[in-house]
């Protein structure tokens, strides 16, 4: 199976990303506790936590469809599966906000704070790793050491064997 350029740079990504919003989870929980108390916690974590799901499906989608690479309906299936998750994701993002929406316990405030920085960060996260990672323009295999190797022990045609051929017949039709 052949990998494509784009596999290390989403896995880069989501690494990181998890990283990320582990440190955010910390912070974000003590900041919230500290401002709305247990509400404030919890508005936090579940913000921060909402976040980093539903950026790292788009990453996770592109992974999967990835392993079709080199089939026939390769694209097709890339682009119905990372439009299919992101419909999903939509919706089920849209569901999570109106079941969220009105609840006594969640302090909105640092709801919103939490997720626009959890937002922040994956796209600041997304820019770094993308400017820093070294991705070809191409897709390519290069030939290997032991391609080269059979390349030069394979004799070369003798000189003039390709000239002393006749022309195919239909190679100078006559003018007229």
């Amino acid at each position: 199976m052949t990998s494509l350029s784009s596999t290390p740079v989403l896995r880069t990504t989501l690494l990181w990303s998890a990283l990320a919003t582990g440190i955010l989870a910390v912070a974000g929980a003590a900041i919230g506790f500290a401002v709305a108390g247990t509400s404030g916690l919890w508005s936090a974590i579940i913000a921060i936590v909402l976040a980093a799901v539903f950026l790292g499906f788009t990453a996770g989608t592109i992974l999967i469809a990835n392993r079709w690479f080199g089939d026939p309906l390769y694209v097709p299936i890339f682009f119905g599966a990372v439009m299919g998750g992101w419909l999903v994701k939509f919706v089920v993002f849209l569901v999570v906000l109106f079941l969220l929406r009105g609840q006594p316990w969640l302090n909105a405030g640092v709801f919103f704070v939490a997720l626009v920085v959890s937002v922040v960060v994956s796209l600041v996260i997304d820019a770094v790793v993308m400017t820093r990672l070294r991705v070809p323009a191409v897709d390519v295999t290069l030939p290997t050491l032991a391609d080269v190797i059979d390349d030069a022990r394979t004799p070369p045609a003798p000189a003039g064997e390709e000239d002393d051929a006749p022309p195919p017949a239909d190679a100078n039709p006559p003018r007229g």
